[in-house]
């Protein structure tokens, strides 16, 4: 079974290098990589296309102009022709195991849609700094789930096509629209934690979730969630009534702070066990 690896690239061609030898690392061989560069404004393509070479598994494309990461991740799993599918930076990097323990559990489990692991925090060199602890195995079939508190974070696999039952990624979006796609996953099928460091993440001044857009992620977010509560047709949650419209970021987030508390937490980790106990 085929892996697509989609890298949308914007003026990081520079940090490249890194992502590119860690694909060629990989344990599990059946891959390919595709790269659409977002109209960067520096010579990423270049620098790209004289990394890739001549190797058949790496193709890249280029928009007509910038479109922003929601129109550009669309069209990158359009051009994809794996069963399973992961997003890469291209000023990240993956670990040598990365692609075959996400193939391993979608092929042990045809319910799970998506595989998500931790992650390791690196320098701008990255030089690894830590590996930090909120990931964790979610609960699954919980209407009320928002991955809010933020859990599933990279490396990010996903089921094709279950991928194809949604109604995809929201292109409008050019923030949180990794976190919409995974809210409309999670209706399709259960999310199975892999417990292994498998992404190195940059830490540098011009990475996208690290500049000024981090700001506005809050507020991003939480119209994410709120739509994610009108699609589901919730009314209230834990008592409390969900608006009819959106307004600001602090109505969402006010409905979800019972999810802080130590009850909450603890009954969350027994539905956990033992939906893992029923072999998830």
């Amino acid at each position: 079974m085929k892996f697509s690896i989609l890298i949308a690239n914007y003026n990081n061609g520079k940090f490249f290098k890194s992502c590119y030898e860690s694909l060629l690392n990989q344990t599990y061989q059946n891959w390919e990589a595709i790269i659409l560069d977002d109209c960067s404004t520096d010579d990423s393509v270049e620098i790209i296309r004289n990394i890739i070479d001549k190797d058949y598994r790496f193709s890249i494309f280029e928009n007509d102009k910038n479109y922003g990461v929601g129109v550009t991740k669309s069209r990158l799993i359009e051009l994809s022709d794996g069963q399973f599918f992961g997003f890469v930076d291209p000023d990240d990097a993956i670990t040598p195991n990365a692609i075959h323990s996400s193939v391993k559990a979608f092929i042990k489990n045809r319910d799970v849609v998506l595989t998500y692991s931790k992650f390791i925090r690196c320098d701008e060199n990255l030089t690894p700094i830590n590996t930090p602890k909120l990931t964790k195995q979610i609960r699954n079939n919980d209407q009320y789930f928002f991955n809010c508190p933020v859990q599933i974070v990279n490396f990010t696999a996903i089921r094709k096509d279950a991928y194809e039952e949604t109604v995809k990624i929201d292109s409008t979006l050019r923030i949180a629209e990794d976190q919409d796609l995974y809210l409309k996953l999670y209706e399709k099928g259960k999310f199975k934690f892999i417990n292994e460091a498998n992404y190195f993440y940059r830490m540098h001044n011009g990475g996208i979730s690290q500049n000024s857009n981090k700001e506005k992620s809050r507020e991003y977010f939480a119209k994410v969630i709120f739509n994610t509560m009108k699609r589901r047709k919730l009314k209230m949650i834990n008592g409390k009534k969900i608006p009819d419209q959106y307004n600001t970021p602090s109505d969402i987030y006010t409905l979800l702070e019972y999810k802080h508390s130590r009850l909450y937490r603890l009954k969350n980790r027994i539905h956990v066990y033992i939906e893992l106990l029923r072999g998830l």
